[in-house]
């Protein structure tokens, strides 16, 4: 949608489009100027505007700024930053670091020139919304496959696979010497949405809560069962030394359970982000991705006033920087649902609803879970952070309420009666084994490649519960993207999910259609769209049809 388009909406949409204009045209004041010397290292913020620059971004917010603007404002220049496609004078490519940021393994060979760009190990995009565009080209949406990334090739300097390369993660040669193929070099992982990523991560953070509130009541000796939102996690206990004993604990990656003795409980923290599970927060995924992916650098994860890839640039993103993308991601629209207001096809929906809970498939895909005691408010930045990452206490926090009207639509809503916002995202946000090993149709489908040795990354092959919310929307399907049909997503379900695969491979023909057509209407909705579940013309719209049973009435929302 254009300015032009955005002023002559509604009289709300008016008041944001001027606040914008107002900020945006003052930022250069906001922001301050500063001239770069010749020979001294370069810093963006603050950089006096200069003819001939060729930058993504001209005005850079300084720390305590994103305080100071209105939050409309911090969120647009979030998807600002979002949608910049980065120049190497904005700082972008990383000639001396890797994708985890460590310095490379052969410095005497920078990324630079013809290995600037590497699909690979990265750097591998020049914006985000170069990936996170799907549907409508809208940013922060998923991806077409062309979009993957290959998980842990990040640790390479430059995959090239040249096998005259013997240094270990240079190119073509992992940490045990051995050579590595496209298979096993790293993870082909589909780019997912992130629409409704508020209401998300304010679940996984009340999730955390009540198992870390469990886990401080468990004495020495003991042990308790674990339960957040009414989901399992398993068991924890203690053992007679007062060690933690986390053998019985389920569904959350390993940094969530180490323990250094007893007074070093594991954390718990449900991580839902990647789809390994192994990312807390929008912020650390920001903070890593313009890293890996772009080879920008934030001050908070590579420090004020440091050029830690050897670019000549400084500073390349500000905290506030880093908080104004967060909000972006945070505040987007959530999926909803496409009903069209066909009979034949209002009957097999409803049916596909039902059969999708007779064959057990919610033991996962929970339809909703509620959040509860106000937060639906989302605070930045979260306390569960880890090292390299704002955390709680270190700045003032900035609190959004994830249900105001004002941000884009459609938005979830507050129950009043019950005091909860239902996220109706269909995950449990678990890891589970769902694969197979011998069956091809699981190549690339494990989370970590088996060689990899253990102080690298922890093996594990469980992978997070997809969010079958905007799933329909998706350019591509699975945890590897490698499928084209929700179809074929389901029949390649096994492991943890074996039961409800095969009693979908029971159903009669007609059933197994009806659950597919279900999931067809859990969509992502055009921009603009108000309500949350609509019919074919994107009209609002109340399901299920007034004839039904009560009890599955969702209305429109």
């Amino acid at each position: 949608m254009s300015l032009e388009e955005f002023r002559t909406s509604t009289p709300r949409r008016r008041r944001f489009a001027a606040a914008l204009t107002l900020v945006l045209s003052a930022l250069p004041a906001l922001t301050g100027v500063g001239t770069a010397q010749d020979g001294v290292l370069e810093s963006p913020i603050g950089r006096e505007l200069a003819i001939g620059r060729e930058v993504a971004i001209q005005h850079h917010l300084r720390d305590d700024e994103e305080f100071r603007i209105p939050l409309a404002a911090l969120i647009a220049y979030g998807k600002q930053l979002f949608c910049a496609n980065w120049t190497d004078q904005d700082g972008g490519g990383r000639p001396l670091t890797k994708g985890t940021g460590k310095q490379l393994t052969n410095v005497t060979a920078p990324l630079t020139g013809a290995r600037s760009f590497n699909r690979i190990s990265g750097p591998d995009a020049n914006s985000c919304a170069g990936c996170h565009n799907a549907p409508y080209g809208m940013a922060g949406g998923a991806g077409d496959i062309v979009s993957n990334v290959f998980v842990l090739a990040q640790r390479f300097d430059f995959v090239d696979f040249d096998r005259r390369n013997g240094l270990a993660t240079a190119g073509a040669v992992d940490e045990r010497n051995r050579l590595v193929d496209l298979e096993s070099v790293g993870n082909s992982r589909a780019t997912t949405h992130l629409f409704g990523a508020g209401y998300i991560e304010m679940l996984a953070r009340q999730m955390t809560a009540e198992l870390q509130a469990i886990r401080n009541t468990v004495s020495v000796g003991h042990a308790r069962p674990l339960l957040a939102k009414g989901i399992s996690f398993g068991t924890i206990a203690r053992t007679a030394d007062g060690l933690w004993e986390t053998s019985g604990v389920t569904g959350l990656p390993w940094p969530s359970l180490v323990s250094h003795g007893s007074n070093d409980p594991p954390t718990l923290i449900v991580r839902p982000w990647h789809q390994a599970g192994n990312v807390s927060s929008i912020r650390e995924f920001t903070n890593t991705a313009y890293n890996q992916h772009h080879g920008i650098q934030s001050t908070e994860r590579f420090g004020v006033d440091t050029d830690a890839d050897g670019d000549g640039i400084a500073n390349e993103l500000s905290r506030a920087a880093i908080t104004a993308a967060t909000l972006f991601q945070t505040t987007l629209q959530v999926p909803g649902r496409v009903i069209p207001r066909d009979p034949a096809v209002e009957r097999a929906v409803l049916l596909g609803e039902r059969t999708f809970e007779r064959i057990a498939c919610p033991a996962c895909h929970v339809p909703s879970l509620p959040l509860t005691e106000d937060a639906w408010v989302f605070v930045e930045p979260s306390p569960y952070n880890p090292p390299g990452n704002l955390r709680s206490g270190e700045t003032r926090s900035l609190r959004v309420d994830l249900n105001d009207k004002s941000l884009p639509a459609p938005r979830l809503s507050l129950n009043e009666r019950r005091r909860v916002v239902d996220v109706p995202a269909y995950t449990d946000l678990k890891l589970h084994d769902i694969t197979d090993p011998s069956d091809n149709r699981y190549r690339g489908a494990r989370h970590e490649p088996r060689h990899v040795v253990a102080e690298v990354h922890r093996g594990q092959p469980p992978v997070l519960t997809k969010r079958l919310w905007g799933a329909a929307s998706a350019p591509t399907h699975f945890h590897h993207g490698l499928f084209t049909t929700l179809r074929q997503a389901i029949l390649a379900h096994a492991g943890e999910a074996l039961a409800s695969r095969r009693a979908f491979d029971a159903l009669p023909a007609d059933r197994q259609d009806a659950v597919i057509e279900f999931l067809k209407t859990l969509q992502v909705l055009p921009p603009g769209t108000k309500d949350r579940i609509v019919d074919e013309r994107f009209r609002a719209r109340s399901w299920p049809p007034m004839d039904a049973p009560a009890e599955h009435s969702e209305g429109a929302k």
